[in-house]
């Protein structure tokens, strides 16, 4: 490990390439399904996935439309003209020997991610983002001396998006990435699902003693944030290590071995020229026009800087918005931000966010999400009638957090939130004489306290209220028991 006064010296850059998978149901070029999780090896495949003679591609329209949504959401708009290329190679998962991407002429040029480490935000800039489809996957037994090929995956659509080599820290790779993933979830293109590797990241490090680029490794296949961070980590005092024993920096691809917490020399990084690039002649050119533009930019969501702005204007901290961000990418069954975005009331909102990131969302994470499914209309009228019950003081703040819990882990929804209320014992007395006669006795019970009360003790009355509380079985309102206290107190003097 290198120490902070050695790696002081030395000025990390960290570019990343991530490849999205379209969330399309066939394949980029073929009408095979995309959908390879559960299928037996190489039965989603056919001729034109293996690039059989006279085998034909032909373009997956809705691959079009999501990279032209994947464009609004990087802050750009989509190219009016982009075009195919055949990138040359030779590897067992990529029977065709070349792979159909976009080399000079992507569909998306330029964008942006915005992130945010040690509250200090930076700009991460893009250079493209192109469509291309994905090579098949090699598998390599425990053991054996051979390997297997399953070419389900090869042909599936992907959009690879680009860094500029803007970020110069392992903190800063694992904020793009995690951003990456929320924006590409928000503007629904894929379900970027990082176990079954719907985003995967190669990441590029290198290390310089000035601001000049250094030689270079890229990481392949990483699908996890921790995975970058830790990659990255890994590279840079493997990089500086290398150098400050004189040694030289190799660009090489290289790989991430999880389980021993370090990457790993997989083969000499290739040129472009390398791939001996030419337009591929079976497919024309991609012409999109200024209607189609504005049809997708009218259909995209509201995005994560939108709900950040609105929801800081409204008074929540950062952890919580960011918490709302988090868990409306990951639920599957409850959209959190759509509970909020119809509400005018600036206080409800605030109270219903409080609701859900302090007791919904870790009441779903600790039950797997198998609470009661409440559809969104239906959830915001129940957290619209429970905020009413406390403004009339029906419901105590304490009781209100109990009676969403037990909604939320009810069999069937209740049809009248009052009288389950009422009948859990959460209702508050509102009636004041009632509420009078009770304080009374406690004053005649508990003479040490009240006399400690007018002589000035405040902590007294505490004791008071928590009493009448307790002979009330918690259904006085706490905020009349004091008046009453206070009254009977002065009268009695």
């Amino acid at each position: 490990m290198v120490n902070q006064e050695t790696r002081s010296k030395y000025i990390t850059t960290i570019g990343i390439e991530c490849h999205v998978q379209l969330k399309t149901k066939t394949k980029l070029f073929a009408s095979v399904g995309n959908d390879a999780r559960s299928a037996e090896p190489n039965t989603l495949i056919s001729h034109i996935c293996l690039g059989m003679p006279g085998a034909l591609p032909v373009l997956n329209k809705k691959a079009i439309y999501l990279a032209a949504k994947a464009a609004f959401a990087l802050g750009t708009t989509p190219q009016k003209f982009s075009k195919f290329d055949r990138k040359h190679y030779f590897y067992p998962d990529l029977p065709k020997g070349y792979q159909i991407t976009q080399f000079d002429q992507p569909i998306i040029l330029g964008g942006f991610v915005d992130i945010v480490v040690e509250n200090e935000k930076k700009r991460i800039n893009l250079t493209r983002a192109h469509l291309e489809e994905d090579a098949g996957k090699s598998t390599h037994p425990a053991g054996q001396d051979y390997s297997l090929v399953d070419l389900n995956r090869a042909g599936t659509p992907l959009l690879e998006i680009v860094s500029e080599p803007e970020m110069h820290s392992p903190e800063e790779a694992k904020a793009y990435a995690r951003e990456l993933y929320i924006l590409m979830k928000f503007a629904d293109v894929s379900y970027a699902n990082l176990f079954y590797g719907n985003m995967r990241f190669d990441v590029n490090v290198s290390v310089s003693k000035d601001d000049s680029l250094g030689i270079r490794s890229e990481t392949k296949n990483l699908n996890s944030f921790r995975s970058v961070e830790k990659a990255v980590e890994y590279e840079i005092n493997r990089q500086i290590e290398l150098l400050e024993k004189g040694n030289k920096i190799i660009q090489e691809t290289r790989g991430w071995d999880d389980a021993k917490q370090k990457t790993f020399s997989q083969r000499s990084k290739e040129e472009a020229n390398d791939y001996r690039y030419f337009p591929d002649p079976d497919l024309p050119p991609v012409l999109i026009d200024e209607d189609f533009i504005n049809k997708i930019q009218y259909e995209m969501p509201n995005m994560p800087a939108y709900w950040r702005k609105q929801l800081e204007t409204l008074g929540l901290d950062k952890v919580q918005i960011e918490i709302l961000i988090e868990n409306e990418v990951e639920s599957s069954s409850v959209n959190y931000l759509s509970l909020l975005k119809d509400l005018k009331n600036p206080e409800l909102i605030k109270y219903i966010s409080n609701w859900l990131v302090n007791l919904e969302i870790p009441l779903r994470q600790s039950n797997k999400d198998k609470l009661t499914k409440i559809d969104d209309i239906k959830r915001v009228e129940i957290y619209q009638f429970i905020y009413q019950l406390l403004k009339e003081n029906k419901l105590s703040s304490t009781n209100a957090k109990k009676l969403i819990k037990d909604i939320l882990l009810e069999k069937n929804t209740p049809s009248n939130i009052e009288k389950f209320a009422s009948d859990k014992g959460y209702i508050q007395l509102t009636d004041e004489s009632e509420i009078d006669r009770i304080v009374k006795e406690v004053i005649l019970n508990n003479q040490t306290a009240a006399d400690d009360f007018i002589k000035g003790e405040e902590k007294a009355i505490g004791f008071l209220i928590g009493q009448v509380m307790k002979m009330s079985q918690g259904k006085a309102n706490p905020s009349t028991a004091r008046e009453l206290i206070i009254k009977n107190l002065n009268l009695s003097k």
